[in-house]
């Protein structure tokens, strides 16, 4: 399964909305996440998602890499098309409301800076909002 699931990982290195993640529950750092998740047997695939809250959800299905990458897109995966704003969260539709003001040499500019930036070392969530910016303005 380690393969696989490296595979989605790198598959979804770039997402907006979704982070693979992985945690050794048998670390000192990884037991307290572990535990507050409510993981009790390894390996044990989690989700989490707004409709499943903190506590996440168990995933039961195959785990082969298509299988995985599958429930992904169809489950977890969201983006922002800045066709239909209204899909979009609030923080989203300020930043194509931001960069629609914008000509195209500073939409390109603003492209470069982000893609050169998404390989360095930061949180998840900023990550994940770098991500998605960069998603909105590759539409435009």
């Amino acid at each position: 399964m380690k393969p696989d699931w490296e595979k989605l990982s790198a598959a979804f290195a770039d997402s907006s909305s979704v982070v693979v993640a992985d945690v050794d529950c048998t670390s000192d750092g990884g037991k307290e996440v572990c535990n507050g998740a409510g993981v009790k047997g390894y390996p044990t695939i989690k989700y989490f998602t707004d409709e499943t809250g903190a506590d996440g959800e168990s995933y039961n299905g195959a785990r082969s890499y298509d299988a995985l990458e599958t429930f992904t897109k169809d489950k977890l995966e969201v983006s922002c098309d800045i066709t239909n704003p209204s899909e979009c969260d609030e923080k989203e539709q300020g930043y194509i409301t931001k960069m629609s003001a914008k000509d195209k040499a500073d939409i390109a500019k603003e492209v470069t800076r982000l893609s050169g930036m998404m390989g360095a070392k930061m949180s998840a969530d900023k990550k994940q909002w770098m991500a998605k910016r960069l998603a909105i303005i590759k539409q435009m």
